[in-house]
């Protein structure tokens, strides 16, 4: 079973420790999976009353936050550090026209730095929602739009961050979105279903969840534990592992050309990359340019910055 590592030390926090010798402290330590924030911009809508999307922007961050998504103890330096930019496009009643952006993040070891895991931009999301309705999941059936796109949304966060510490160790969070995915299809909204195309909502979690693309779900783990969290202790070493990451795209690449997963990778991980291997120990730029514009090949101009 998939166990995150303990971030305290990721993130060189020695609060847990200090609070911990206060032993009647420590009760308090343990929270939720996420330390996420949630932006509703209504900016584009010609509404003067303003308050329904304050009150659901405030909804949203405390069923995100506050929800209990999994059955394990995540002490409070662990949560996952994601957000999530919902702009409202259209409103009328309570019918809601939007898209969402969503980004998450993880530390890397020894260091202050958090690595981007994901940034995705979802344009098919409509929904209903009433001021000061509930927010509630029921992982048994769909009731609402809103809540299973933020939910889905929440559980890939937790599968990719999980695959990036550990072997496949996001699959338990994958089938929870999965799971959501096929009850949401009995709903009249776009993006659950297979017709909604490879970039939907269905797209990502069939390729996440399918053996042709287990390669890259070995990237990410390659990538990030074997690679950045490595950097301050053998960053020749490291930068090897990342560089060897590529390589597990290239298998993706040979049977899914111009992949939608590997869209998101690079999405995500350009700047880092550039940045990355552009300083430090030497590794064969030209093998790694090659890798870089075989699996990504809409950054070339980009990877030609890597000049070291």
């Amino acid at each position: 079973m998939y166990k995150r590592p303990n971030v305290a030390l990721l993130k060189k926090n020695v609060f847990s420790l200090c609070c911990c010798l206060l032993f009647p402290l420590c009760i308090s330590l343990y929270a939720q999976e996420l330390n996420c924030r949630i932006v509703v911009d209504a900016a584009q809508v010609a509404q003067s009353n303003k308050q329904v999307f304050e009150t659901l922007e405030k909804a949203l961050n405390e069923f995100v936050n506050k929800t209990k998504w999994t059955n394990r103890e995540y002490a409070q330096q662990e949560r996952v550090n994601c957000s999530m930019y919902i702009t409202i496009t259209g409103y009328e009643s309570d019918r809601f026209g939007a898209n969402i952006q969503v980004q998450s993040s993880r530390p890397v070891y020894n260091t202050a730095y958090e690595s981007p895991v994901f940034n995705f931009r979802d344009t098919d999301f409509d929904f209903q929602y009433m001021e000061f309705q509930p927010l509630y999941f029921n992982p048994n059936s769909f009731e609402s739009n809103l809540v299973s796109v933020v939910t889905y949304y929440v559980y890939v966060i937790l599968g990719l961050d999980a695959d990036s510490f550990a072997p496949e160790g996001g699959s338990e969070f994958y089938a929870q979105a999965r799971n959501i995915v096929n009850l949401a299809q009995s709903g009249n909204f776009s993006g659950w279903k297979q017709t909604d195309g490879n970039k939907s909502r269905w797209g990502l979690i069939d390729n996440l969840l399918s053996n042709p693309f287990k390669s890259y779900r070995t990237a990410l783990y390659e990538y990030h534990r074997m690679g950045l969290d490595r950097m301050t202790d053998d960053p020749a070493a490291a930068k090897e592992s990342m560089a060897r990451s590529f390589k597990y795209l290239e298998r993706v690449n040979s049977t899914r050309p111009n992949s939608f997963l590997l869209q998101v990778f690079f999405d995500a991980k350009k700047d880092e990359i550039i940045n990355v291997f552009s300083d430090g120990p030497k590794v064969d730029v030209v093998s790694l340019k090659n890798s870089l514009n075989k699996v990504a090949p809409v950054y070339a101009s980009s990877w030609n910055n890597i000049t070291f």
